[in-house]
Parts: structure tokens; sequence; C-alpha cells
């Protein structure tokens, strides 16, 4: 027995198909799909599979058929049995394919890492789901799947995604088996480890990402992300001060070395003593320099202002979080000296507070007290600092 529905869906004709497809309804089939198609016209037709438990050979030749005719068809939500079929017999090759994804609810799961693309969700003990905050966002799925592999692949301990999900309620999320894992962030909080040899194994896994060089066509170039933060900027600081900041990021030397990008304790995991990276989006490549810029930002600078800001976000005190970010750029750089310390810091600051400003800015923070404040504050932070830098490659 078959059912069949159509339905326009933003300019395309969506044909919903439910229970079985055989030889004996298979004529049923396409008599039905010609009459949805004939009055629905549509350059473009999506075959829903969410409902279809099986397709004959005399099914899929009505389906060819119809993409013969219409070349801008695709199937979705197509359930392991029935992709295997179509896999089989070639149909993945010819046209787009989407597999049916399981549903998660994350309704009340605790929060063990968040970035500007999405939180991780711990569902159960052995697993953790990302959630994408953009609804649409299996591109970026796929994206992050790619640069998960690559890191794993230069030898970066990464956990790598096995599975792809609907989220409920809306939206996709990836999902990871992470067997015993405790976040760094959870680390600190417990007590379960002292502060510097949690900053140790942050600071040992930071070197080995940095030792990792990758192709250009690989991931993204943060100098070229950098200098657009600078350039949404020239509206918002004085000229001198724009073209000195412009400057100095042009100035940074090209630089392979792989980079996390959002490395903080929320996104590192100790699993079984192995220290794990998680979160890939994010994976860039350039200069240390854009690395510490955004560690700073996550222990210090997003709460410079509102103290608490780091606690909501890592779930440590402003206290814990500016001893930590210290202990970690003395083990980066190996040295405890103040004024190499400080310099280093400075040249990070000053990137971090660039981000900072263009965030708060794009976030309308323009429009209210608090906004202002913060943008006020990078302003001045630049205003000290780039006068009396040189360079900011490390």
């Amino acid at each position: 027995m078959c059912k069949i529905q159509g339905r326009m869906e933003g300019g395309k004709l969506v044909i919903s198909i439910s229970g079985q497809i055989n030889s004996i309804n298979a004529a049923e089939f396409k008599k039905e799909t010609d009459r949805i198609r004939a009055e629905n016209p549509s350059d473009a037709i999506v075959l829903d599979f969410d409902k279809l438990e099986f397709t004959s050979s005399a099914g899929l030749r009505v389906i060819l058929r119809i993409r013969q005719e219409v070349k801008e068809t695709s199937i979705i939500n197509v359930h392991p049995e029935v992709y295997n079929i179509l896999d089989m017999t070639g149909f993945t090759e010819m046209m787009e394919v989407r597999k049916a994804y399981r549903v998660f609810s994350v309704e009340g799961c605790e929060v063990i890492g968040q970035g500007a693309n999405g939180k991780v969700y711990r569902i159960d003990g052995d697993t953790i789901v990302k959630v994408y905050r953009n609804l649409d966002a299996l591109p970026e799925i796929e994206r992050e799947r790619e640069l998960a592999r690559t890191a794993f692949v230069a030898g970066v301990p990464t956990a790598i995604p096995y599975d792809v999900v609907r989220i409920e309620g809306g939206g996709y999320g990836s999902v990871f088996e992470m067997l015993n894992a405790t976040s760094f962030a959870k680390l600190l909080i417990s007590n379960e480890k002292p502060l510097e040899e949690v900053a140790k194994m942050s600071v040992d896994l930071l070197k080995l990402i940095h030792s990792k060089t990758v192709r250009p066509d690989a991931m993204p170039d943060m100098k070229q992300v950098a200098l657009g933060w600078v350039r949404f900027l020239e509206s918002y600081l004085p000229q001198p001060l724009y073209a000195r900041l412009y400057a100095l990021v042009d100035a940074v030397p090209r630089d392979l070395h792989m980079m996390h990008g959002d490395y903080h304790i929320k996104n590192i995991e100790l699993q079984d003593g192995e220290v794990l990276l998680i979160d890939m989006d994010t994976l860039c490549y350039g200069n240390p320099v854009f690395e510490l810029a955004s560690m700073f930002n996550a222990y210090v600078g997003y709460s410079a202002l509102d103290h608490s800001a780091v606690e909501r976000f890592l779930g440590i005190s402003h206290e814990t979080a500016c001893a930590f970010w210290k202990k970690s750029l003395q083990l980066y750089l190996g040295t405890e000296d103040e004024a190499v310390l400080t310099e280093a810091e400075n040249k990070a600051k000053i990137l971090g507070y660039t981000r900072m400003m263009r965030r708060e800015i794009r976030r309308d923070g323009l429009s209210s007290e608090k906004g202002r404040a913060v943008i006020e504050n990078c302003r001045k932070e630049l205003e000290e600092l780039l006068p009396k830098t040189e360079a900011l490659a490390l």
C-alpha cells in the first residue's frame, strides 16, 4: 500500500510518499505522481521518503523517469533500508539523496561547551551533541566534520562526530561518543585537579595543535578574518587609530600552523587520561597571537566590565579565570618574565578588544548603556595599546 501527497513549498513541489512501492502498486504510484505534477508545475521536485518503508525496482523506474524529466529532483528523509537500495542502484550518484535523521531532545541536558555557532550538550554518560544555532546547518555540519577529520589525521586528539541528528523543536546537531569524558571546566570547578595541572594539560594540547601545518585551502586564514574585523571598525575608530590597527594586523606574516580558534576549558575534555579537543568548526591557521587573543577574551576580556560573565560562560570565578589565563600564558611562552608576558598579553589584547568591539556593535550594543560601555572600554584599550606596540606577531 502506498500513499502520496503533494504540496508547494518555497517554489518546489514536495511529494511525500508513505508505505511501500512494489510491482503491484507501481503503476498507481506513477499515475498519482503524474497527476500531482500536472496540478503543481515546478522545475524542482523534492521526494520526501520520511514514511516510505520500501521500494522495488518498479518504483525506482518511476523515480528515475521523474529525475529524467525534472533535472532538479532530490530525495530527502531516506531511512537506512531504502537508502541502501538507492545507493546500491546508483541513485545517490545521479541525484541528491539525504538520509533521515534521528530526533534528539536536549531539554534539561547539561551544557558542557558553547561557541559562536552552537552549544554542546551531554545527552548521557556516553554521548554529547553539538546543536547548531543555524536551523539549516547541514552545510556547516559537513564542513566541521571535514575540519575534525583534518585535525585527527594530522595527529590532534579530537572527538570525531559519528552521526547527524535533528533536534526536537528545530535544527540539527552532530553526535559524538565521549565515554567517561570530563570537561576542563568541570575539573577546575570540582577541584578534581589543581589549576596548574589543568593549565599544563591545556597548553600541552595547544602546542601540539600549533605544531601542525596545513594546506591553505583546508581551513580559513585567521589573519584575513582579523582584517575583516578591523575593516568593520573603520567608521567607529579615529582615522589614525584605525590606520595603525590595520597596519599592525596586515603586517602579521602568513603562517600555515593550525589553530583551534576558540580554545578554552569548555572545549577541552579529559577522557580516560587522554585530552581531547571538541567544537572544531573554528579550526583555522595563522600566527599564535590570534589564538592567544581568543583565549584572552574567553578568560578575561569578555568579563572585564562584568566579572560574573565568565562564571556564566565557563562556570569559574573571574579570579580563577584570570589565574588560569596567566598560568597558560607562562606555560605557553615558557617564561615567568613579567616584561615578556606583558608584551605578549598586550598583543593578544589588541586583537581581542578589536574582535570584541566589532562583536558588540554587530549585536546592537550602541543601543544600550551596557553595550556602549563595552564598546567604549574596547576603544580606550586600543587607544592605550596601539601607540606602544611595534608588531603583533609572536
